[in-house]
């Protein structure tokens, strides 16, 4: 299924028909929380409720992030058409983590992959105006990301993280500083952030912010994103 999506997306390009796919953000990282949705982390709560309660306390861009295995194909595309919908409605960006197919399906205004993900070059051909995210661990995985066209990268995880399976060592401040020194691109920083040690966070160089668990793992969602408003 996903590659006759992909393939009727890329026709449509070719057919000079980009207007019925192109969404109504720019390819700009926006400043200020950047906020990601799982069910695993979320108290029982669905991705589309949790949205709901991100996007009224004021979320600056929110990725869809489902890894539970048991999730069908045809769940997570329902619950992105109405997350796209909320979003769409509050004027805030939508990224799909690793579902290209159901991006473009649904019309989000970007993709976030991982390093074992499609590649950003790849993407880049059937998505040329959608805003395309790239997780990076190394000072090497950036250069390439940025070599390859991405519009911004994921810098993390800055400290240790139980919020995936498959993640990788904390990279620290310094691979966070490295990238603001060496590179010009817009960045997420994300791993293991809390409010305790978010002004670290800052202090070194970060715009935009990720805080999984301290927002879709809190009992109220929306004090959670004031108190950190208030340390931005």
């Amino acid at each position: 299924m996903a590659g006759i999506v992909l393939r009727h997306a890329k026709d449509k390009l070719n057919e000079g028909r980009e207007k019925e796919f192109l969404p109504p953000f720019s390819r700009q990282l926006p400043r200020g929380i950047y906020g990601i949705l799982g069910e695993k982390l979320s108290l029982g709560r669905t991705n589309v409720d949790v949205a709901k309660q991100m996007v009224d306390a004021g979320i600056d861009i929110l990725q869809y992030r489902e890894k539970l295995k048991d999730k069908s194909l045809k769940e997570i595309y329902d619950q992105c058409r109405d997350i796209r919908k909320i979003t769409e409605d509050a004027g805030i960006p939508f990224i799909i983590n690793d579902y290209a197919d159901i991006a473009l399906m649904v019309g989000a205004d970007g993709i976030h992959q991982g390093q074992d993900d499609l590649p950003v070059k790849a993407l880049r051909k059937i998505a040329p105006h959608m805003m395309i995210g790239c997780s990076t661990h190394s000072p090497e995985q950036a250069k390439k990301a940025i070599e390859d066209g991405a519009d911004y990268i994921g810098v993390g995880p800055i400290f240790t993280t139980r919020t995936k399976e498959d993640v990788c060592d904390a990279v620290g401040l310094e691979y966070l500083e490295h990238v603001v020194k060496t590179h010009d691109i817009p960045f997420v920083a994300i791993g293991g952030i809390k409010r305790h040690n978010l002004r670290d966070v800052l202090s070194s160089g970060a715009k935009t912010v990720c805080l999984v668990t301290e927002i879709i793992g809190a009992e109220n969602i929306e004090k959670s994103i004031k108190e950190i408003r208030n340390i931005l």
